[in-house]
């Protein structure tokens, strides 16, 4: 009996046990929920907060629940890597932009030029002047030896011109005199010519009264009035008369030759030359004129020469002697291989300038993909800060060979894959401050640009 009372005892114990166990843990739960929850707004309900075991149903609803969550975070999360993968891409890329060297055109010792309107000391505008170099000791001797020129000729000048007045104030005399000479023979040979026919006009008359005479004594030597003798003297006297006639007019005929030639500039005679002293004179005089006038001429040739070559010369001197380093493109200051107040040579390398306005990409990829690539194919940068996509276009194929040399990152920095690619991007192309060089973030190829 006590037996059996103790067996269905334990039943009931144990419930009671398990009861005061739930009881406990509820205890915990509600102590827990009033800690973090200090205070509720509203009580919450015991029947609430151990709510009955849901049905088949429910939990089949949270399964399925809980399932598109998880594919849901996977295909967020595992779509950018597959997108990746599946895409024609570069494994690295890089923002990258040439570097023009500038070097030192001569000898000399560099300054600083001051930056002007410009609050960036390392941004340049094209044309600005960055550094001054100067040659104290420069090469002059040229130019002292053309100026030492031009002083001579310019001494001599005045000499020159002062002969060529004196010889044309000579000239211009004998001249004068040359032209009385000739007036004077002219009218003398004109009065000759009037004496010389006056002779021929007293011959004639001579002539003609011996002529009446011959003609008279042949009447009367008939008549035995004129004898043999007188008939012979008249006959004489008119064939002298007659020859005396004709004599006058060669002498008529020699002056008007001689008056021609007076009025021509040639001077006839016996007792001289065909020029006269004063017109002989003149013309060695007129000679020297003109040989003075050509040195005079030549001197003012020389000294116009002299003085362009100088002017020349004295440009290509301060061009020797100091020079200025100007931006050939706009862009920023990359490397400063010199400091004021240094001696440089000429050819030596002073700065190195990064041109901004004609960045491009530099990539690599991997053998496959580079053995797809074609120059022309269009590409686009996506940056790494997660701006907006750059379009582009493939300029350069290098492959595993040395790359450019003049660009701001040397591609072999890129040391994942071997082979390179270099993208034009316009867009990049900006100058100064806001040149984009040394970004990163990864080219992807378009279908055009990477044929299978």
């Amino acid at each position: 009996m006590n037996q059996a009372q103790q067996q269905t005892s334990f039943p009931e114990d144990n419930a009671s046990v398990i009861r005061d166990e739930a009881d406990g843990a509820r205890g915990l739960q509600r102590d827990l929920q009033d800690r973090l929850q200090p205070a509720p707004e509203e009580p919450v309900s015991e029947s609430a907060l151990h709510p009955e075991a849901p049905s088949g149903s429910g939990r089949m609803l949270r399964r399925l629940l809980k399932i598109g969550i998880g594919l849901a975070i996977v295909a967020i999360f595992g779509w950018l890597p597959l997108r990746a993968v599946l895409q024609t891409s570069s494994v690295e890329a890089v923002v990258n932009a040439r570097i023009v060297t500038l070097r030192s055109p001569i000898d000399g010792t560099v300054s600083a030029k001051p930056q002007q309107g410009s609050t960036h000391l390392s941004v340049v505008q094209e044309g600005d002047a960055i550094l001054h170099v100067v040659n104290v000791r420069g090469d002059r001797v040229r130019l002292d030896d053309l100026r030492r020129q031009m002083s001579r000729l310019e001494n001599e000048r005045p000499s020159l011109a002062a002969k060529l007045a004196a010889a044309e104030t000579a000239q211009q005399d004998l001249a004068r005199q040359a032209g009385q000479f000739r007036d004077g023979r002219i009218l003398q040979l004109q009065a000759r010519i009037a004496e010389i026919q006056t002779a021929i006009e007293a011959a004639a008359a001579r002539r003609e009264e011996a002529t009446a005479a011959v003609e008279r004594a042949s009447s009367l030597i008939k008549s035995g009035s004129v004898s043999t003798v007188e008939m012979a003297r008249l006959t004489r006297e008119q064939s002298i008369a007659q020859q005396t006639e004709i004599g006058a007019q060669r002498r008529l005929d020699a002056a008007k030759v001689e008056l021609t030639a007076a009025k021509n500039g040639t001077y006839l005679g016996d007792s001289y030359n065909d020029r006269p002293s004063s017109v002989q004179r003149e013309e060695e005089m007129r000679q020297r004129v003109s040989d003075l006038r050509a040195d005079l001429a030549h001197s003012d040739a020389e000294i116009d020469w002299l003085t362009h070559e100088i002017a020349a010369e004295q440009l290509h001197y301060v061009n020797r002697a100091e020079a200025d380093i100007k931006a050939p493109v706009g862009g920023r200051i990359w490397e400063m291989m010199t400091s004021p107040g240094e001696d440089v040579r000429a050819g030596q390398p002073l700065l190195k300038l990064l041109d901004c306005t004609g960045a491009v990409v530099t990539a690599n990829v991997t053998e496959s993909v580079y053995n797809r690539l074609r120059l022309g194919g269009q590409a686009s940068f996506e940056p790494n800060d997660g701006s907006a996509a750059i379009q582009g276009e493939i300029v350069n194929l290098t492959g595993a060979s040395g790359a450019p040399a003049n660009l701001a990152i040397n591609p072999d920095a890129l040391n994942k894959e071997p082979y390179r690619v270099t993208v034009s991007m316009p867009e990049l192309d900006t100058t100064g401050k806001d040149c984009a060089v040394g970004r990163t973030g990864r080219v992807v190829f378009n279908t055009d640009a990477a044929k299978p």
